[in-house]
Order: structure tokens, then C-alpha cells, then sequence
């Protein structure tokens, strides 16, 4: 699968380049604040390796996310199918970027190129995202992606720890929706 470009930005394969990056975002705990903990080093590097597999096994998954006026890394977007332990399935978007990269409505731009992906060459029926209930940030993008959440459907993910972080809600959006 080619690279897809937005205006601002390419959402490629990862590079050894990304690792340091990656591992400080993942070590930052404002952009971990909705995640249980920070990542070390290693489950860092490990977590790109993972996404990467999947980009070459099927053309698609968390591609990592660049700017492409200055060549910086800020991040993934991308897709991939809801985690086997929630109680529904799909095909889920999402998006995580340094916090320098806040603010400029890169999440939405990238996240619009992964749901246009999702339904032109895959043909997806559908398009999940989920979040922790207090990520307003993250659901304002799914708003702006034409994504909507019906509140019966938000869950608590069991793999969480009991706090404000267990909770969950899941926006959808369809082809004609979006």
C-alpha cells in the first residue's frame, strides 16, 4: 500500500528515526494521560515493531505520522481491528501525537485520511473510535470526523484497572456519514 498524504502531512511506514520520538511521547505522561501508564523503552520500540508487522502483512494498521513542510515525526493514525477482549468488533480509527503537534488539528487531518482510507479501499461497513469518557480532546476529533456515540453502548474496558480511566466510549461513523 502506498504512503497516504494529506495536505500537511504523510502517514508512512515507521523508520529507525521514529524510535526516539515514539519512546519520548509514549514516555510523556500528558499524552499518556488517558492510558494507564507511560511506556518504557523497550514496549515502546516494541509497540512500533508491532505496527509496522502489520502495515507489511496486510497495507494497512498505525502508520506513523509526519509532517511533511519540515520531515518531523509526530505520531501514528491509523486502523486496526478492535482488541478480541471488548464486547463489539469492527474496525476501529485512531491517533496519538506528540504534544508539540497538539493544537493543529493534524489528529483530525489524519484521522480523516485513515476513515477516507477505510472506506474507499477497504470498504469498510464502518469505522469504530473508542476512548476513556474523559478524553474530550480525542472526542471532539471523532466529532469532526462525522463520528457519532450512542451513550448505551459505552463500556468498561476490563483490562483497565477500576478508576476514571476504565470507562470507555465508542463513536461510530458510516460511508455516508462521514
Amino acid at each position: 500500500m502506498p504512503d497516504l498524504r494529506t495536505e500537511r502531512l504523510l502517514l508512512r511506514d515507521w523508520r529507525e528515526s521514529d524510535l526516539a520520538p515514539w519512546a519520548a511521547m509514549n514516555a510523556d505522561p500528558e499524552v499518556r494521560e488517558h492510558f494507564p501508564d507511560v511506556l518504557t523503552r523497550e514496549q515502546s520500540d516494541a509497540s512500533a515493531a508491532r505496527f509496522q508487522t502489520d502495515l507489511d502483512r496486510r497495507g494497512w494498521g498505525w502508520w506513523a505520522v509526519e509532517v511533511r513542510a519540515t520531515g518531523r515525526f509526530i505520531g501514528f493514525a491509523g486502523l486496526d481491528p478492535v482488541d478480541e477482549d471488548m464486547p463489539f468488533s469492527g474496525v476501529e480509527a485512531g491517533w496519538r501525537l506528540a504534544r508539540t503537534a497538539w493544537g493543529h488539528g493534524y489528529a483530525t487531518e489524519a484521522g480523516r485520511a485513515v476513515v477516507d482510507f477505510g472506506f474507499e479501499h477497504l470498504r469498510l461497513p464502518e469505522i469504530l473510535a473508542v476512548t476513556t469518557a474523559g478524553n474530550l480532546r480525542s472526542q471532539a476529533v471523532m466529532r469532526r470526523l462525522g463520528m457519532t456515540r450512542n451513550p448505551n453502548e459505552d463500556v468498561d474496558d476490563g483490562t483497565v484497572p477500576e478508576g476514571p480511566l476504565r470507562r470507555h466510549v465508542v463513536f461510530r461513523v458510516t460511508p455516508d456519514a462521514s
